[in-house]
């Protein structure tokens, strides 16, 4: 007889532009995906307590920065909610970590690079198309112990 361990699922969101991306992972690979052109503002939470409704969520990953500055704090606030009154961890990731390390949407004609290690605006004349992708496995993704945001302003 075999003892089977109860499955663990994942939530991995892409908040930080637009489509939001929401994937929910089964023992660390995807089995749903959600799509939405809305502001996280108004999707997020209602997203999230269907997910919840619908698996039995033991973690969330979030993409903590660079990024949309007012996405980035919505959802974090609303995964320390969560975290606290839920019990569900909570840790960040690198939207770079999503994007094929491409440049990120910053304001205007500016984008977040990074260099290796160093997260830094760089002005582009044409606009960069680097779309954010949910990972078929989120095994190898590095995550942040530490899940704060990761905000990165430019100066304006």
């Amino acid at each position: 007889m075999q003892n089977h361990s109860p499955k663990q699922y994942t939530l991995l969101i892409i908040s930080i532009s637009s489509p939001l991306l929401i994937g929910v992972y089964e023992d660390e690979i995807l089995i749903e995906t959600y799509s939405s052109d809305l502001k996280a503002s108004e999707i997020l939470l209602s997203t999230m307590m269907q997910m919840f409704k619908k698996y039995d969520i033991s973690k969330i990953i979030y993409t903590k920065g660079p990024g949309s500055y007012m996405a980035i704090k919505l959802t974090y606030i609303m995964l320390k909610t969560i975290e606290i009154t839920r019990n569900i961890p909570c840790f960040g990731c690198s939207g770079f970590a999503l994007n094929g390390n491409r440049p990120i949407k910053a304001i205007g004609n500016l984008y977040f690079i990074k260099e290796k290690e160093t997260i830094m605006t760089k002005k582009y004349e044409q606009p960069v198309d680097a779309p954010f992708v949910l990972p078929q496995s989120i095994h190898d993704l590095k995550l942040d112990e530490e899940s704060s945001p990761e905000y990165s302003l430019p100066a304006v």
